[in-house]
């Protein structure tokens, strides 16, 4: 007698079988936060409270968590005329001060509706905060009467070189000295500083010992926690130790032309196309007419981006997280081959492409998620020069430019172009050098149809060119 036999049938996963996030709601991503949080900031004028209130923000809606900052001078200015001079400042102007602390209250009450809404997840109260009696109201009002998480950060900067670049690099052009001189400026934001300075508590962990805080000296110099509570709060403080504000520049290019960008494919391990190698020489060129100081080179692991940057003279290293995304069993396919084998998980990644997992590979979220260590390591550096993919750039990009998930995944990152992303006051300034070297075009822009698929993918055995 013989075993029956049995024959089995292979059925390649789709989004039948392969769970993927419906399309558009924003709030899918991974849910961090339990309880509504709010950040208050703690110092005098000139700290860079909104420095680190901006990149605090930037960072959180990155990763998924609803931020939004509440400038408290915003509001000092909608709710006053022109700004007269430094005396609105003056601890005994009784009429300025009422001003000043209604401003303080209605932000507060913007704060608070915004986080109750569900709308928003963290609020960033970014203002002076610089007395004890101030904190505690804004404790009563965020713990006690709303039960919201609260924590501290206060920015200490005794060093008057700091201070007075801030002044000069941020005040100058703010909307309370329109048509005044710098020198003018300066003179009469000192006198502010010196009017907040006589009534200025710093956070203290004796009188305070019920907040939770951290203080930062000297914009990363040394910094102090004190009892902070929860996850959100411990990605925030690990995120603040590691932004500074040297000078330095941010370069990312993608690898030159690979053969695989020939032949239309997706992701693989491809070596270079001759034009490919022309670009790495190309680069090399480029970065060495630049003479950039302390210069550092970070590729993937991927053979496209370490042959690219093989001539450029700099110590390197290479990080398996700047690996492209993983299009699982689509790897090594084309667009069109991907439309004709799983048309409905082509048509599922085009509804929502940021959320969209590859089967058995990954998402642009998944891919924010393993990046989270780069960008640490981007903000604690002077001069680096990113060789890595598309997907990925999009992704540091969408950081550097404050981008949302929505924008994201369509951000144009051609081949053979140089980023060139230098830090300013509150954001990035971004050049695009563009090297004489011809090469495919492997942007595929937000489709008007999803699963709609345009019709230079479908010309097969043909380049893409630009």
């Amino acid at each position: 007698m013989t075993d029956p036999k049995i024959e089995m049938h292979y059925t390649p996963p789709s989004s039948d079988t392969i769970q993927t996030k419906p399309f558009p709601i924003r709030g899918e991503r991974a849910n961090f936060v339990n309880k509504p949080h709010v950040i208050a900031m703690v110092g005098l004028p000139a700290r860079g409270k909104t420095y680190i209130s901006k990149k605090l923000c930037r960072y959180l809606n990155w990763i998924g968590i609803s931020t939004k900052v509440f400038n408290l001078g915003e509001y000092r200015r909608h709710a006053t005329t022109a700004y007269q001079c430094h005396e609105f400042f003056r601890p005994d102007n009784i009429k300025a001060m009422a001003i000043r602390t209604q401003c303080a209250m209605d932000a507060l009450k913007d704060v608070c509706q915004w986080l109750e809404s569900g709308d928003g997840e963290v609020a960033v109260f970014d203002a002076t905060n610089s007395t004890i009696e101030r904190r505690q109201l804004i404790r009563n009002i965020v713990v006690e009467k709303m039960g919201f998480k609260l924590f501290f950060v206060e920015s200490v900067c005794n060093d008057p070189e700091i201070v007075e670049q801030n002044i000069m690099e941020v005040k100058v052009s703010s909307p309370d000295y329109a048509n005044m001189n710098k020198e003018e400026v300066l003179a009469d934001f000192m006198l502010r500083i010196e009017h907040y300075q006589e009534k200025y508590q710093p956070l203290d962990e004796t009188q305070e010992s019920d907040l939770s805080f951290m203080k930062i000296y000297n914009t990363g110099e040394k910094v102090l926690v004190h009892k902070h509570e929860g996850h959100i709060q411990s990605r925030i403080v690990y995120y603040l130790m590691n932004i500074h504000i040297v000078p330095r520049t941010i370069y990312l290019t993608r690898h030159g032309e690979s053969v695989m960008n020939l032949e239309s494919k997706i992701g693989g391990d491809s070596v270079l196309s001759e034009r490919g190698w022309e670009y790495a020489k190309a680069l090399s060129n480029y970065i060495t007419s630049q003479d950039i100081q302390g210069l550092r080179v970070w590729t993937s692991w991927l053979k496209r981006t370490i042959q690219t940057a093989s001539d450029v003279n700099a110590p390197q290293e290479r990080w398996k997280a700047l690996n492209e995304i993983d299009a699982g069993i689509c790897e090594e396919m084309t667009y069109e081959e991907i439309a004709e084998k799983y048309p409905t998980d082509f048509a599922a990644r085009d509804q929502n492409k940021f959320s969209y997992r590859y089967p058995r590979g990954e998402s642009y979220e998944d891919l924010v998620a393993r990046l989270e260590p780069v960008i640490m390591e981007l903000e604690r550096q002077g001069n680096v020069l990113v060789v890595s993919h598309q997907a990925v750039l999009r992704c540091l990009l969408a950081y550097f430019l404050d981008k949302n998930a929505d924008e994201l995944p369509y951000l144009q990152v051609p081949l053979h172009t140089i980023i060139k992303l230098t830090p300013v006051a509150y954001g990035c300034k971004v050049e695009h050098i563009r090297l004489p070297i011809d090469a495919v075009d492997t942007h595929r822009p937000k489709p008007k149809i999803p699963g709609y698929l345009e019709e230079r993918f479908r010309r097969k055995e043909k380049l893409l060119r630009t």
